[in-house]
């Protein structure tokens, strides 16, 4: 791993000669990543006012422990139980790490809000660009978009969960609230997020960071809270070495069951392209950026480490906590919460306000996620990707693009509606959320490995020898993960048990690949330079 000092000789042939160079603003003059922009031919739109931390903040808050854990915690004890959860995240963990060191060396090179899709046009070379970019862009632009709605889907039905067990739990009569409630929490919620991201970035910024505090507070409050009060603690035998393979769900192999119950740990370690994302609002980009990605990763794993041993140490009886007759129906984490308080105290009140932290963190990552979101759309559509792009791509005099902020909210909201139709579908988002961001991680890594290999021109952060085969072993990754979590979850399959993800994924990618084939190919030539427009 390496740092150097990131001047113009890092970066030969660059889209423009230095006479064209422009500076929006004279302070931005020495800083490196608005002069990098500058070179790769963008002119700087957004406001570059972030600081590293603050880069940092968005996608530490986007991965967020508290949420994915405790959300997908159901899965884990379903499928593998302490054994998954524990062990499962190491895996996981050591896996991401990889992808996000790959991801940081390219991201150092290119320092703009395109991230991604800008990475692949320019490693796949001069063929293959338009097409390559056009992949990736919507493969990270649809899996960010199932990402805001399962998080804030989740948090809809959370404060469902939360609402029950204030009112008397499902046992003492607690208000159930149906999937249309629901849906409507979930708008609300969205709406809520649509107008904080309409803020300025430096506000966002203070969020950012409120979000990273509030998220760190609660995992270290949570943790050692939790299995404090319980009255009834698990073994360090049970934590470290129980396996559940009481399913349900006709599944009896147990490498099949750890594959699943990975899931919990690969879902929450996502997001964190948020801070290649936001490099054209970040100062020294070129530098911060890699260090956001990198930072981001390395101490959600610590602290979800943390988190999920804290939680575990709590959990007895793994039948009654995922049994629907439970006062939570059935939400492990938020029966734990009660479950030991009520033990200790005759009352489930400090759970529940447990509950209130878990939400407000939830909260925070949508928020987030709708920030990094509204980025990719305002990039996408400056290079005449999406439909109406010069709609999405105009900013506000506060240099927010407003625009693609409502246009986030709206397609989350749109996506959560066939929670209405079919559960089972929706629940599906999850994995196609984590499969479709991952494939958009992998494909400009895959493009540095192959085609790039001997043409890259690195950036301050670079992995230097290494950085080839860190690169392959992140790609062969995520093309394992892709196949792990297509696979059905329960036998025999029915239209009620049917894993809908390898549908949703085959169905963006025949709907990518027909768009391109039919027109896209005969106009979109990939990242567009407006420095001289």
């Amino acid at each position: 791993m390496v740092w150097d000092r990131g001047t113009r000789e890092n970066y030969p042939n660059t889209l423009l000669p230095s006479s064209h160079i422009e500076n929006n603003h004279s302070s931005s003059n020495d800083d490196t990543g608005h002069a990098r922009l500058n070179e790769l031919g963008y002119k700087q739109e957004l406001k570059r006012d972030l600081s590293v931390l603050s880069n940092f903040a968005f996608s530490f808050s986007i991965i967020s422990v508290l949420t994915g854990v405790t959300t997908l915690y159901n899965i884990g004890l379903t499928f593998g139980g302490p054994v998954s959860i524990v062990y499962g995240w190491v895996i996981a963990g050591f896996f991401t790490m990889g992808v996000g060191l790959s991801m940081a060396e390219i991201c150092s090179s290119y320092p703009t809000s395109g991230g991604l899709y800008y990475w692949s046009a320019k490693l796949a070379g001069p063929s293959w660009a338009p097409f390559a970019s056009w992949i990736t862009g919507w493969f990270n632009i649809v899996g960010q978009w199932a990402g805001t709605t399962s998080i804030d889907f989740s948090l809809a039905q959370l404060i469902q969960v939360i609402i029950l067990l204030s009112t008397g739990g499902k046992n003492g009569g607690g208000y159930e609230s149906s999937k249309y409630v629901v849906i409507a929490i979930h708008g609300g919620i969205l709406f809520l997020q649509a107008i904080l991201n309409s803020f300025s970035i430096s506000w966002l910024s203070f969020f950012g960071q409120l979000a990273a505090a509030w998220n760190m507070l609660g995992v270290f409050v949570l943790m050692i809270l939790v299995p404090m009060v319980a009255t009834e603690k698990a073994s360090a035998k049970f934590v470290f070495t129980h396996f559940n393979t009481d399913n349900g769900e006709g599944i009896q192999s147990r490498l099949y069951i750890f594959v699943i119950g990975l899931l919990m740990s690969q879902y929450t370690l996502g997001g964190f392209d948020a801070s290649a994302h936001l490099t054209e609002e970040t100062k020294d980009a070129d530098k911060n950026g890699p260090k956001g990605i990198i930072t981001s990763i390395g101490i959600s794993i610590i602290v979800g480490w943390g988190y999920i041993l804290g939680i575990t140490f709590a959990v007895t009886k793994i039948p009654n906590l995922l049994s629907t007759d439970n006062d939570a129906g059935g939400y492990a984490i938020a029966q734990v919460f009660y479950g030991v308080f009520e033990s200790r105290y005759g009352n489930g009140i400090g759970g529940i306000v447990c509950l209130g932290i878990v939400a407000v963190t939830i909260f925070l990552c949508g928020m987030s996620s709708i920030t990094s979101n509204s980025r990719m759309v305002y990039a996408f559509s400056r290079d005449g990707a999406m439909p109406f792009s010069p709609f999405w791509h105009k900013v506000n005099k506060q240099g927010v693009p407003l625009n693609a902020v409502w246009l986030s909210a709206l397609i989350a909201f749109c996506m959560a509606l066939t929670s209405l139709g079919n559960l089972v579908a929706f629940q599906a988002m999850v994995s196609t959320a984590t499969i479709a961001v991952y494939i958009a991680y992998a494909l400009p890594i895959f493009f540095r490995v192959t085609l790039a290999r001997n043409s890259f021109t690195p950036g301050p952060f670079n992995l230097g020898r290494y950085g080839i085969v860190v690169g392959w072993v992140s790609v062969l990754w995520v093309a394992t993960i892709s196949v792990l979590f297509s696979l059905p979850v329960a036998y025999p399959v029915t239209k009620q048990t049917l894993n809908y993800t390898p549908v949703a994924i085959g169905g963006v990618l025949l709907l990518i690949v027909s768009s391109w084939i039919l027109n896209a190919r005969h106009w979109f030539r990939g990242p567009v330079t407006n420095i001289n427009r």
